[in-house]
């Protein structure tokens, strides 16, 4: 039995719809700017439509990729780096968890409403229930950490020190960056939705330029490109 598309009932193309996806989750604009790049390539869509085709698509390409990166990401066992850092959301103070593998990939982001003991070993569970379990798990200095990690068996797993936890704390600018021009969340869903779409396009296009020469950059943030215009192709 042939699957239907999801683009069936869309008379925009789906070029179309990925390149307002790419732009509005991947730089720091808003629903207008994109629809005034969309503009200047001579496609006429409203930012109403924009924001329609991220909260439809945007969930799917990122699951996309993340089952096409899934199999070589073993060694994301090796070590984990965890942080969190408050996002308000109509004016109430909320915690986004991050768990980033040695290598900057941003493995899990998890939104809760505190930072107890309870709120990490949830967000520790879930992380752990999708990746496995790591070797090492880098923390800073915070006490939910240290009893959700002693509850899961995993105290002796745990490092902590001044400068350890620079990786995770890094993870955090682009989604920084995104927010301001977002002009900040509204529900606790929306935020838990954009972080993770997020997080798996940032990963898709992240190339760590500062370590590579010109010629491999380009070659790699080619083959980024590609890959994102081949997603739900089928």
């Amino acid at each position: 039995m042939t699957k239907r598309s999801h683009f069936r009932y869309f008379k925009t193309s789906l070029e179309i719809i990925r390149l307002a996806v790419m732009l509005y989750v991947r730089f720091p604009l808003s629903l207008r700017n994109v629809e005034d790049l969309l503009h200047e390539r001579g496609i006429d869509v409203s930012h109403e439509t924009v924001r329609y085709w991220w909260h439809r698509f945007g969930p799917m390409f990122a699951s996309e990729i993340r089952k096409r990166r899934i199999e070589g990401m073993q060694s994301s066992r090796w070590k984990w780096h965890l942080d969190e850092i408050f996002v308000k959301i109509n004016g109430e103070r909320h915690y986004l968890w991050r768990a980033v593998d040695h290598e900057g990939e941003v493995l899990e982001s998890f939104v809760t409403k505190s930072r107890d003991k309870k709120a990490a070993l949830k967000f520790l569970k879930k992380a752990m229930r999708k990746h496995g379990r790591p070797e090492a798990i880098v923390t800073d200095k915070l006490r939910s950490y240290g009893a959700a990690l002693k509850e899961i068996g995993a105290s002796e797993r745990r490092e902590t020190g001044r400068w350890l936890n620079n990786r995770a704390e890094n993870s955090h600018l682009p989604f920084r960056r995104r927010e301001r021009a977002m002009l900040r969340f509204r529900r606790m869903r929306s935020l838990q939705k954009f972080a993770a779409v997020h997080a798996s396009v940032s990963n898709h296009f992240d190339q760590e330029r500062s370590l590579s020469s010109r010629p491999l950059f380009k070659a790699n943030r080619a083959a980024a490109l590609a890959e994102w215009r081949d997603l739900c192709a089928a």
